[in-house]
């Protein structure tokens, strides 16, 4: 091959290296491009989402019904609930009518079995405060022992609307025994409809009073952080 020849050819394969070089960089630069439009396009689609006005009407509604959701707690605590309380023959039917739900356990003090449903009772009136859970001394309370026919104690009558409509005898329906959990009362309630099914409540074994003091500190820390 001549010398002219030989420029030539290497004139050639080097132009053509080049191009081949150049179509590799503005391949790199668009592909680069294209990329930081695919972010720039994220970035403003997440700025346009947090403006979403149908987002912040879904936000302002969450936040309405927790607001209500804390009223109705604050209202129910005035009435009474979320404790277990000791009242008087004079203050029944006002307890009784005042709530949609209630359980009044009429008890003996010196009967051991009246302190065992004590125990359980005072467990888990705060965890279902919906449900008014009260106590009255029947030896204090002869009026409406007679009219509601307590002849055996512990004596627990459930309450709708004013309205008794079931009630537990001594230990029939926890296996007439005295160590029964206080999950097999809870469970019995909640069959009667005198408290929520709490569904996903995360546990279906034996629990008892001691056990459930955990579940009562944190009803009462979810409790305390509506109140602030």
């Amino acid at each position: 091959m001549d010398p002219e020849s030989f420029r030539e050819t290497f004139s050639g394969l080097a132009l053509g290296n080049v191009m081949a070089a150049a179509a590799r960089d503005y391949k790199k630069e668009m592909l680069a491009k294209e990329k930081a439009q695919a972010t720039t396009h994220d970035e403003v689609d997440l700025d346009e989402l947090l403006d979403d006005p149908e987002l912040e009407k879904l936000h302002a509604e969450r936040v309405a019904a927790l607001k209500k959701e804390v009223e109705k707690r604050e209202v129910l605590k005035r009435q009474g609930h979320g404790e277990y309380r000791e009242i008087t023959e004079g203050e029944f039917l006002g307890e009784v009518t005042g709530s949609e739900k209630v359980i009044c356990h009429f008890y003996h003090h010196e009967f051991y079995r009246c302190k065992i449903m004590d125990k359980h009772l005072k467990a888990l009136a705060p965890l279902y405060l919906g449900t008014k859970f009260i106590k009255l001394d029947s030896e204090k309370a002869p009026f409406f022992v007679a009219k509601l026919a307590v002849k055996t104690l512990p004596c627990v009558i459930l309450f709708k609307k004013g309205i008794a409509f079931d009630r537990l005898v001594g230990f029939e329906d926890l296996g007439r025994k005295d160590d029964f959990s206080t999950r097999s009362l809870e469970n019995i309630l909640k069959k009667k409809g005198i408290i929520d099914d709490k569904k996903g409540d995360g546990s279906d074994g034996e629990e008892d009073a001691d056990d459930f003091k955990n579940r009562k500190i944190r009803s009462s820390a979810a409790q305390d952080s509506d109140s602030d």
